[in-house]
């Protein structure tokens, strides 16, 4: 039962990390399309 328990933890610890990781990165993806895209100065 302990077994499955730290393994359920270990899923759910990566999970989040890898969550984090990809949100990071649309972070930085969409400040860099603001930062590079001309203004619309209509």
């Amino acid at each position: 039962m302990v077994k499955k328990l730290l393994i359920l933890v270990g899923v759910v610890g990566v999970a989040a990390l890898v969550a984090k990781k990809v949100k990071e990165a649309n972070d930085e993806r969409a400040l860099w399309h603001e930062a590079t895209t001309s203004p619309d100065l209509r």
